[in-house]
């Protein structure tokens, strides 16, 4: 990035120094930028996040530093609603949930947490704008703009990501295929699938390395393989990072009108457009694939019934990803008027596509057997403001460490499913970051 539009917002900054400052303020510059990911591979701020919804046309985001950080739903929709009453312009806070809260988790990575970015770096159809964020309802202005002068001198100029070089690795999986199959057959058992008619189980592949690469080159390479998909990348310290391109949203919401979806049910893709889709009809007709899938978006009708004045629900139909394919029904809501993204948060994750039916019942299954920490892996990431908020279910994800890159896979367990076909299952999720890391 040139030098001039970080003057630009230093002149801007000068400017706001004469004046009155009250609540929140953005100062934007229109900017160029080659490649988001090789901005954000270079800056020595933190933290460093990397945000794009699935949506064609999106604005992609690289946000770094936070002038406010949030460890709970409730205190961020304080905040929201402290912004959103003195009016003016609104901000947008980028963060995350991991799976199962209550229980422990990943260092370095809260059981909830969404900040309110220093600085903003966004691209859209019409081009590119550099932002600066400002707070001065609850804090010394001069600080405040001492700080953020501080961040803008930091800011350097985007360089090339790292080439992605093979390295070698040693894999372990855990749980191993023997317990998996044990998995399997207990909560296959017709006793269990009385009161637990579906249990996601999910496993993590940790690939041991002297030498991790770059985040933000995977991602980059990842993304290019991964349309369709959201894409997000986070790191609240140099020694971690946790990248993902999931394909399942957890809900989109503009005002009132909220947008979500029963994503389960999953086959590979074909080897020619011909068994692509034989596949894809034998995956519409199959007993086993179609029960997961209602699972899903029965819990999700549940849910949103007493939050919403109407709920509509689409025909099935098929999703083509890269390496799989899966069952998608789309469902949309019109929420009732004192609805919150704190009441939809506290409601809706974990999704039974992540968890299971009923959710008691399943996570105390996942809680008993699986021995790794699913840490942020199926939780939540995204985007959240006053106006609007697009969330991902934090699937086909990877947890980056100095020493090892830890990927996880989930499969839904019904009536009808086999250890050694999920297990499988679990292999073709986790195809395209394998093939990446020159496993594959």
């Amino acid at each position: 990035m040139q030098s001039n539009p970080i003057e630009a917002l230093k002149h801007q900054l000068d400017t706001l120094c004469e004046t009155d400052k009250t609540g929140f303020i953005r100062l934007t510059i229109p900017c160029q930028v080659g490649n988001l990911m090789g901005w954000l591979n270079v800056q020595s701020v933190y933290p460093r996040l990397y945000w794009k919804a699935r949506d064609t046309n999106t604005v992609e985001c690289a946000v770094l530093g936070a002038i406010k950080a949030f460890d709970s739903l409730a205190a961020l929709q304080a905040d929201l609603a402290v912004l959103a009453q003195a009016g003016g312009q609104q901000p947008n806070y980028f963060g995350g949930m991991a799976f199962d809260p209550g229980t422990p988790g990943w260092e370095h990575f809260p059981a909830c947490h969404f900040l309110l970015p220093r600085i903003e770096l966004k691209r859209h159809q019409g081009g590119a704008t550099l932002s600066l964020n400002l707070r001065f309802d609850d804090r010394s202005p001069g600080a405040e703009i001492t700080q953020a002068y501080a961040c803008l001198d930091a800011l350097v100029a985007e360089q090339p990501l790292p080439r992605l070089q093979p390295l070698v690795y040693q894999r372990e999986d855990r749980p191993s295929q023997q317990e998996w199959v044990a998995w399997v057959g207990q909560v296959t058992n017709p006793d269990h699938l009385v009161h637990t008619p579906k249990v996601v189980l999910s496993r993590e592949t940790c690939l041991t390395t002297p030498e991790t690469p770059s985040p933000w080159a995977l991602l980059a390479r990842w993304q290019a393989g991964a349309a369709d998909c959201f894409h997000f990348g986070v790191q609240f310290t140099p020694q971690e990072a946790f990248i993902g391109c999931p394909p399942e949203r957890l809900y989109k919401r503009e005002g009132r009108h909220l947008m979500t979806e029963a994503l389960a049910g999953t086959t590979r893709r074909g080897q020619d457009a011909q068994q692509d889709q034989a596949l894809a009809d034998e995956l519409l007709a199959d007993k086993k694939n179609s029960l997961e899938n209602q699972c899903v978006y029965q819990q999700l009708l549940t849910q949103l019934e007493p939050l919403s004045s109407q709920v509509q629900m689409g025909e099935a139909h098929i999703v083509k990803l890269r390496s799989v394919q899966h069952i998608r029904r789309l469902i949309h809501a019109e929420l009732h008027r004192d609805v919150t993204d704190q009441q939809l948060l506290a409601v809706l994750p974990p999704t039974p596509a992540v968890g299971g039916v009923p959710r008691k019942s399943a996570l105390a299954f996942i809680r008993q057997h699986e021995l790794h920490q699913r840490g942020w892996y199926a939780g939540v990431f995204g985007r959240i403001s006053h106006t609007s908020s697009d969330l991902a279910v934090a699937i086909r994800c990877a947890h980056i460490g100095p020493e090892a890159i830890r990927l996880y896979a989930g499969a839904g367990i019904v009536a009808g499913s086999q250890p050694d076909e999920e297990w499988h299952e679990l292999d073709t999720k986790i195809a395209d970051i394998m093939s990446l890391l020159g496993m594959g």
